[in-house]
């Protein structure tokens, strides 16, 4: 699915278009439409922990969400091996509103509770304890 970009990825200010791609049901790959670069590997937050954060009412215009607005969360992680490695960004979140194919990265104002490169294997590790 190709998406409009209506805010920036940091550090990515000129690329106004992103294709999303299904790996699996953990995981994306989200890449410039005709380049190679950037590309990166996003991950469904919701399997790994608790997760919410309220999208700012501007964000929420730009992208024409509504009450009951299709709306997709990832995060971006950077894939390590052994995955356990791997790191996430929990407080950058990228939201996909599949109405009308537009997205931004969202930055969590009040992330005391999430971390910029959180290890993936504090939530494996939770996970097995449960």
């Amino acid at each position: 699915m190709l998406f409009d970009l209506k805010m920036p990825l940091l550090g990515f200010e000129s690329i106004m278009k992103m294709r999303l791609e299904k790996v699996d049901d953990i995981f994306m790959r989200l890449k410039a439409p005709d380049e190679d670069e950037p590309s990166f590997t996003l991950i469904n937050p919701f399997v790994l922990r608790d997760y919410s954060f309220d999208i700012p009412v501007s964000v929420q215009q730009l992208m024409g969400i509504k009450e009951k607005s299709n709306l997709l969360i990832y995060n971006i992680i950077v894939v390590q091996n052994p995955i356990e490695k791997s790191v996430v960004n929990f407080i950058a979140p990228i939201v996909f509103n599949t109405d009308n194919n537009t997205m931004a990265q969202v930055i969590i104002s009040d992330a005391s509770q999430y971390g910029i490169a959180e290890p993936i294997s504090t939530f494996l590790e939770a996970k097995d304890a449960n």
